[in-house]
């Protein structure tokens, strides 16, 4: 596993807990108010990786709803409703659990999407150091070519003369007298 791989699967973890976190902070929130009718607790949703901020940012606008729907039926409540707010809290209590299930199964679809992003983005930086071993291949048979070309068009005769020079075999066909100058120039 690269290191993109696993940064990918770190910040695709920490954004679930996060969200774990929430749904459970606001499940217990509402379970709080129905038992005392009084103040939510407020949440802090700070998102863990910006790829996710879509996600966070639904579930805070369903979660800031809730708070100000339960805030606007504490303030209205009086003894003669009191058994209709305890039923409103089974619905609330309800409606976040639910919103909460729905925010860990956006984050499982988020971590899975994050896995796979991480998977292509460690294929294709394979297939870019493939391409560049290729490149650095065919600038060698380029540099040979080269290299080949000054002494392409000589005798064999010339060609013995300047392995002597070299103190260089000089048997074999002109191919390979060539071959052993090429070889002799790249050291």
């Amino acid at each position: 596993m690269t290191s993109m791989t696993k940064q990918y699967s770190a910040a695709a973890s920490q954004a679930r807990n996060a969200v774990d976190k929430t749904a459970d902070a606001w499940t217990e929130g509402a379970r709080a108010v129905t038992g005392r009718l009084f103040g939510l607790p407020q949440v802090d949703l700070v998102p863990a990786v910006e790829r996710y901020f879509d996600l966070v940012q639904r579930t805070v606008e369903i979660n800031r709803r809730l708070a100000v729907r339960w805030a606007e039926a504490a303030g209205a409540l009086s003894g003669a409703v009191r058994e209709k707010a305890e039923s409103a809290g089974d619905v609330v209590r309800e409606k976040a659990e639910a919103a909460g299930d729905i925010a860990r199964e956006q984050a499982e679809n988020a971590e899975r999407a994050a896995r796979e992003q991480a998977a292509k983005a460690e294929q294709a930086e394979q297939e870019l150091a493939r391409q560049a071993r290729q490149a650095e291949r065919e600038q060698a048979r380029q540099a040979h070519a080269r290299a080949r070309a000054r002494y392409e068009g000589l005798t064999k005769a010339e060609l013995s003369d300047l392995l002597a020079k070299r103190e260089l075999p000089k048997t074999g066909n002109i191919d390979e007298l060539v071959e052993r100058l090429v070889e002799a120039d790249s050291r």
